[in-house]
This record gives structure tokens, C-alpha cells and sequence, in this order.
């Protein structure tokens, strides 16, 4: 895609936007009194992983690196909130039904039934398989009461607890498809702002190809991310820093959760040779870099700490004003 082409897909939704005003999350919290997702319990999906069953049966897509991006919709059975359901209890969650492919681009999957839609897209971590990722974009997106449509991007995991650095390369490789899938949606006449919540390696995933990104177009792509969350990024702090060194003004749009007692990444640090993680900095030195910090580090009672944005409400509520705070 060209520069050209992007900037004339900007300026043809830059009415819509005008009109729109706060579409997706916006300043009141009536807003939040419930998320799309629970209106129509449909997923957007897009993946590096590789099909198996051509995509169309469980398990879906697999751990191997794919040739080409998938796309697809993936139909979703929301938790029974009745009064006597588990879910009511909390001991009930999301279901993914299946995925249907679709043969296109990103932008075709993309509808505006009430005029211009924000975009949530979650990035997962390291050890996820591609059901486990989708159930979480739902969690997510429904905790956050996210009135848009819901994306995730999921690339190439093991899902092994030894199998890191495959992970981490996986990642790495897949930086190329998340660009595309950014310009695709940035480029899409009548889409609204696009928010990022990525989860621990998949932050590092999400700052290069963001780094891309601006590289390729500039600032003109500035007003169309919305908020960037990265909770517990698996960054080294050096990576983190010359990163965000390059992408201009996109950096003032970044949130780090962070908790110095994250177990998980405090052994990563371990693996990388005892450099610190970013999620697990303190939060005085992650500030230094320029980028808005929440210290977790006393919201979590568990033993590992690192999936907060998940489990914990006080965490959701600032990935939730983070957005709003873009959207007002």
C-alpha cells in the first residue's frame, strides 16, 4: 500500500470522523453499560498461524508460521449471565463457536452499521494457542464494556513453556503482517481510531511494527491510533527505548501496566540474560522514556502477576479511560 493510497483512505473517513465525534468509547459511561460484543458475539481474526482443518474445525490454526495473512470472522457463545448461570458466580467464561475464513482484505471485514467504528485489536503473548487468544479479546473487550468491534491479531505461538525463543521469533516475524493489517484498517473509508492491547511478547511485536509504520507514512497516521496499552511488555528496556525514539508522536499514545513483582517476567528476564523487562521496571525509570506508567505492582494477589488486564478490575478500568481518554 502506498503513501498515497493511505492518505486519500484518511482524508475520505476524516467527515466521518468529524460527524462521528466520539464513536466507539466515548467521554459518558453510559457508553459502558455494555459491549458490542455482547450484541453480536462476533470476533474479527487475523493470523500468521498457519490452518489446519483449512480453518474451518478445531483447533483452527496451528503453532506453524503460515505463507500468507488469514483472515476470517470468528462466531463467538457469550457466558449465560442469567441469575443462576456459573458466569453469575464468575466461574464461567467465553466460548468460540468457530471461524469462518474470509477471502480479502482486512477492510472487508469491517462494517459501520451507525456510521464510523472504532477498532480494538488485542496482540497476545508468549505460550497462547489461537482459541485461547481469541477467548481473551473477548474477555477483554466485554470487561472493558468496548462499544467498537473487536480484532485479534494472532501470531505463531507454541504454546510451550519451553519453547520461548521460538515464540520470540514468531513474533518477530509476524511484525510485517501487523503492519499490514494497521494500514489496512487506517486506510478503510468510514473506520474510526484503532486501540491496541498487547500482552507481553506480543508488546514487542506491537512496537515494531508501529516503529514500521510510522517510518513508511509519517505522521499522518498519527490521528488515527487511538490508545496503545502494552501490559506487562516482554521489552528489554534498551529495545523499548531506541524504539520509541522512532515513532515521533505515536509514543505519547502509549500505556505500560506494569508490576514489579510480574514473576513471569522476572524469569524472561532471566532467559534474556538478567536484563529487565520493561512490564517489571520500576515505575520512575519507565517514565523517563516519555510514556504514560501504571504501577500494578498492588493489584495483583497471585503468584505469577502477569496477566492483570484479565483479572483484575482496578487494571481494566485504565485500559478502559485510556481509551476513552482518545475517544473524548
Amino acid at each position: 500500500m502506498s503513501r498515497r493510497t493511505l492518505l486519500r483512505g484518511l482524508a475520505s473517513t476524516a467527515g466521518a470522523l468529524a460527524l462521528g465525534g466520539c464513536a466507539g468509547l466515548g467521554a459518558t459511561g453510559a457508553r459502558f453499560d455494555a459491549s458490542s460484543l455482547s450484541a453480536d458475539p462476533t470476533l474479527l481474526v487475523a493470523t500468521t498461524r498457519k490452518r489446519v482443518n483449512g480453518g474451518r474445525s478445531k483447533p483452527w490454526f496451528g503453532p506453524e508460521r503460515a505463507p500468507a495473512m488469514s483472515v476470517g470472522r470468528a462466531k463467538l457463545v457469550p457466558p449465560d449471565d442469567s441469575r443462576f448461570s456459573l458466569a453469575a458466580a464468575g466461574l464461567a467464561s467465553w466460548r468460540l463457536d468457530r471461524v469462518e475464513p474470509v477471502a480479502g482484505e482486512i477492510g472487508d471485514l469491517l462494517t459501520h452499521p451507525g456510521g464510523a467504528s472504532d477498532v480494538l485489536i488485542y496482540v497476545h503473548g508468549f505460550k497462547q494457542n489461537f482459541e485461547t487468544a481469541a477467548l481473551d479479546a473477548a474477555q477483554l473487550s466485554d470487561g472493558i464494556r468496548f462499544r467498537g468491534q473487536t480484532m485479534v491479531f494472532s501470531w505463531p505461538s507454541k504454546d510451550g513453556l519451553f519453547d520461548y525463543a521460538y515464540d520470540r521469533d514468531s513474533a518477530m516475524w509476524s511484525r510485517d503482517g501487523f503492519e499490514s493489517v494497521l494500514q489496512s484498517i487506517v486506510a478503510t473509508p468510514g473506520s474510526g481510531r484503532v486501540h491496541i492491547v498487547a500482552h507481553s511478547m506480543g508488546t514487542m511485536l506491537t512496537l515494531e511494527s508501529l516503529r514500521q509504520l510510522h517510518a513508511r507514512y509519517g505522521d499522518a497516521v498519527v490521528d488515527r491510533i487511538g490508545a496503545v496499552v502494552f501490559a506487562a511488555p516482554d521489552i528489554d528496556m534498551d529495545v523499548f527505548s531506541s524504539a520509541i525514539n522512532r515513532i515521533g508522536p505515536l509514543a505519547r499514545k502509549i500505556t505500560v501496566i506494569a508490576a514489579t513483582n510480574d514473576r513471569a517476567l522476572a524469569l524472561s528476564g532471566r532467559l534474556a540474560g538478567g536484563m529487565t523487562r520493561v512490564g517489571a521496571a520500576e515505575k520512575a525509570a519507565i517514565e523517563r522514556l516519555g510514556v504514560r506508567v501504571i504501577d500494578a505492582s498492588h493489584e495483583g494477589w497471585g503468584v505469577i502477576n502477569h496477566d492483570l488486564f484479565l483479572t483484575n478490575a482496578e487494571v481494566r478500568q485504565v485500559i478502559r479511560r485510556s481509551i476513552d481518554a482518545t475517544t473524548a
